[in-house]
């Protein structure tokens, strides 16, 4: 072996390597700049338009699609309803008259209400509170999955019916169950890219304030009974106006009576 050779041949092989090396460094350093300035001439847009945020996650998660199935509710569950007149509709709509009315107090929502939700519902632990209906007097809870919620879900929703007296008198509720993730991993899109969609869609208005942001899920695909859903950003604008956007493919979910529309 001509040792002389080999030993040329080897050098050679690191120093391409090192070549290699390097080049990959400076393309991964010149895309992280190119992200941060991009993200900066973003967030200068932001305050010329007056638009504030704050409190946004930070952190880069990687989440999966769910698959869900819609429950069906049997005579076995309703035994464990106490002082309730409960009926099952489509046996996956549970519809309950309360035999002695719950008061709210001056508050509608309080956590004497989540109690009251976890001790006299099925599954009432995996509800999170939402919002008020005025228009019909009902409170809304929506289903949880790991501390995240199914919004807008009517198959995974608690509607609590109160009366002039501001006492809770019946409810309706359904149920998913058998929830499991599937596919590979990917990687959530950031918060901020969220509202970057909402903003040049037209949907964050001069002056406006991101107030809230979170993560959710959204059903993607709603089949007879099992359903699928797709991590969402919940983002609410100015205290009271809720838009949602798909985490992996970043398009703004439209609200619709019938169906989920993607942009």
């Amino acid at each position: 072996m001509d040792w002389s050779k080999t030993k040329t041949i080897f050098i050679l092989v690191f120093l391409i390597l090192d070549i290699f090396l390097v080049y990959q460094y400076f393309e991964k350093r010149n895309s992280n700049q190119l992200e941060f300035i991009a993200e900066s001439s973003f967030e200068e847009r932001l305050k010329e338009n007056e638009i504030k945020y704050s409190n946004l996650p930070k952190e880069t998660t990687k989440e999966r699609y769910l698959s869900a199935k819609s429950k069906n509710f049997s005579k076995d569950d309703l035994k464990k309803l106490k002082g309730q007149k409960v009926t099952i509709y489509d046996n996956q709509k549970i519809f309950s008259k309360l035999d002695k009315p719950f008061a709210l107090g001056e508050k509608i929502y309080s956590e004497a209400l989540d109690a009251f939700v976890k001790e006299n519902i099925l599954n009432g632990n995996q509800y999170k509170y939402w919002g008020v209906d005025e228009d019909s007097n009902a409170i809304i809870y929506y289903q949880m999955h790991e501390e995240k919620m199914f919004y807008n879900n009517v198959n995974g929703k608690l509607t609590l019916f109160f009366n002039e007296n501001k006492e809770i008198v019946s409810y309706e509720q359904t149920l998913l169950e058998n929830i499991e993730e599937f596919n590979e991993e990917e990687e959530v899109l950031p918060a901020i890219k969220a509202i970057e969609t909402l903003y040049y869609k037209g949907y964050l208005r001069p002056k406006s304030e991101v107030t809230k942001v979170e993560l959710g899920y959204y059903t993607l695909v709603q089949l007879t009974a099992s359903h699928v859903l797709t991590p969402t950003w919940h983002v609410v604008i100015d205290g009271k106006e809720d838009l949602f956007v798909n985490a992996f493919e970043g398009q703004i979910i439209q609200l619709n009576t019938e169906e989920n529309i993607l942009e």
